[in-house]
């Protein structure tokens, strides 16, 4: 299912307040999370608001997930018990945190296969060892949708310093490039080896616009489809940031239209101008309109 996933919204799932704002905000996909946003306290009373809000709320259409807790924890289990059979059918996945290997995904899927339901997986690559296997867990079942990258636990992983509040990729300047270049590139082309849509990490300080525009576009110009957000004010940044812009539609338009003009005169290839255009450019001008067709719906 190609389902749009520029805005991932992430919702603690204790805050039956922010479920209701959440409703009514520009996020692509709301996330109501049992993990690091919920204290342990709460988790239990968390699954039952959880439920209790995706089935009584008006979500517009929206996307909804669910974030269980680490597979290898002692919570995660009872969350998928409790609520695969109460509202398995009215979400989209289930976002799986700190996965480590290929195995935790089979587990996952059997568990889902034996209560028979259909959800989909989102791993989320959260450490040295899931990013050397990335490749493995992407493949690990067809329930997979997307890969994400949890960018604090992965830079606790490796030891990087916190040269942040958040250490959710605010840019410290400390480095003469980007640290994680490697990171994003590893994870996009393990993904989409795979077939998935790769979402990148949350900006973590939501009163710097400056910040959040810098990191999304990056993000996009990596070739990643989507991003987290922590706070409803950095939604409409991160959807612009994953939608085609005016001037990339009309390249794409130029592209699609010169191309079929010279498959018409029994031409391979084209150009615009002094540039050469072949089936590739094709193909990336129709997943630019492919991308904005999905956002203008």
């Amino acid at each position: 299912m190609n389902i749009l996933r520029r805005s991932i919204l992430s919702v603690p799932g204790h805050r039956i307040s922010m479920h209701e704002k959440a409703t009514t905000s520009a996020a692509d996909v709301i996330m109501l999370d049992l993990e690091d946003s919920c204290p342990p306290a709460e988790k239990v009373a968390a699954r039952a608001l959880i439920a209790s809000s995706i089935q009584n709320l008006a979500w517009q259409g929206k996307t909804l997930t669910v974030r269980i807790n680490d597979l290898a924890g002692p919570f995660a289990l009872q969350d998928v018990l409790t609520l695969i059979p109460e509202i398995g059918h009215q979400i989209d996945t289930l976002v799986v945190p700190k996965v480590e290997s290929a195995a935790q995904i089979h587990y996952l899927d059997h568990l889902l296969t034996a209560l028979n339901c259909n959800l989909g997986i989102e791993p989320i690559i959260e450490s040295a060892q899931a990013l050397r296997d990335a490749s493995e867990i992407a493949a690990a079942s067809p329930r997979i949708r997307c890969l994400v990258f949890g960018i604090a636990d992965y830079s606790a992983s490796i030891n990087m310093p916190l040269s942040s509040i958040s250490g959710h990729g605010e840019n410290d300047g400390i480095y003469p490039g980007d640290p994680l270049h490697f990171v994003y590139s590893r994870l996009i082309m393990c993904g989409k080896a795979a077939g998935l849509k790769v979402i990148d990490a949350p900006y973590g300080n939501f009163r710097d616009p400056e910040g959040l525009n810098s990191s999304a576009a990056r993000s996009r110009a990596l070739g990643f489809d989507g991003k987290w957000c922590i706070h409803p004010a950095q939604l409409d940044a991160v959807n612009a940031a994953f939608s085609p812009n005016p001037e990339e539609i009309e390249r794409a338009q130029k592209v699609l239209a010169a191309f079929k003009t010279a498959l018409e005169a029994g031409r391979g290839a084209a150009a615009i101008g002094d540039s050469m255009i072949d089936q590739a450019s094709v193909r990336m001008a129709e997943d630019v309109m492919a991308r904005a067709e999905a956002a203008k719906a």
